[in-house]
């Protein structure tokens, strides 16, 4: 099958002019068929906060009220969007940019009320690999923003983690995908505080073994484990690696 790579990153990458064209740059470099991913919640909350409305936090997660998700539907589907397909197209990446509204991309479910009301999120049901695969064949580069739908006329607030994720496990019938996450580290590190105990392969009983040890924990729990979801769903491999290496052969492969 052919290679489809499928980079998410976030955070101030995406929202500062220097790291957003190097990491363009090296995008626009990487063979075979591609799609990006990205977060920008920094941004979100500037704006909301030069808007009057407060941004509420639960354990690093963005309560969407009303008036929340009309910002992030703004950041997220405009300005953060746009600027990242101009940037593409600058360097002769043919990229589009969709919401999971657009043509029915990606639909998902308002989140159920728990011991939290995270408001207008959605948990992703659906995603429309069958487009996707067109798009892609015919030369398109999607850019998706953390957005989806209901297909009952609301958008919702997304997990870009999330969305990264699901769209590879739907495409990995079609492409042979693979999947990279980018963070502020080179990778999964033995030291966090340490770049230079990178763990540079990771499979199942390695993963066990660490967690038992102490040496993986916090965050990078969940996210190592959504990694091992998407290998079992068919994508060839999860890298876990910092927004400036993005090439093959860096970072912790996740197997």
């Amino acid at each position: 099958m052919d290679k489809l790579t499928i980079i998410k990153v976030g955070g101030k990458i995406v929202e500062e002019e220097a790291t957003l064209r190097k990491l363009l740059q090296d995008f626009s470099a990487l063979e075979g068929y591609k799609i990006l991913v990205h977060g920008g919640g920094r941004s979100a909350t500037k704006i909301a906060s030069q808007l009057g409305i407060e941004s509420k936090m639960v354990e690093g997660r963005r309560i969407t009220d009303a008036e929340t998700l009309k910002v992030v539907t703004m950041v997220y589907g405009g300005l953060v969007n746009k600027n990242i397909v101009a940037g593409l197209q600058s360097l002769n990446v043919n990229a589009l940019g969709l919401t999971g509204a657009d043509m029915n991309l990606i639909r998902s479910e308002k989140r159920p009320v728990t011991t939290v009301d995270y408001g207008y999120v959605g948990d992703v049901k659906e995603v429309n690999a069958t487009l996707l695969v067109s798009l892609i064949k015919q030369g398109i580069v999607p850019v998706l923003a953390p957005l989806t739908h209901d297909k009952e006329g609301n958008m919702l607030n997304t997990n870009a983690d999330t969305i990264a994720g699901e769209t590879a496990k739907a495409l990995a019938t079609s492409f042979d995908v693979t999947l990279v996450y980018c963070f502020e580290k080179k990778g999964v590190l033995r030291d966090e505080n340490d770049d230079n105990t990178l763990i540079p392969l990771i499979n199942r009983n390695t993963f066990t073994q660490l967690v038992t040890e102490g040496i993986i924990q916090g965050g990078m729990i969940p996210k190592l484990e959504n990694s091992f979801q998407a290998i079992e769903a068919g994508v060839k491999e999860v890298i876990i690696t910092k927004a400036d290496a993005i090439a093959p052969g860096q970072g912790t492969c996740v197997k």
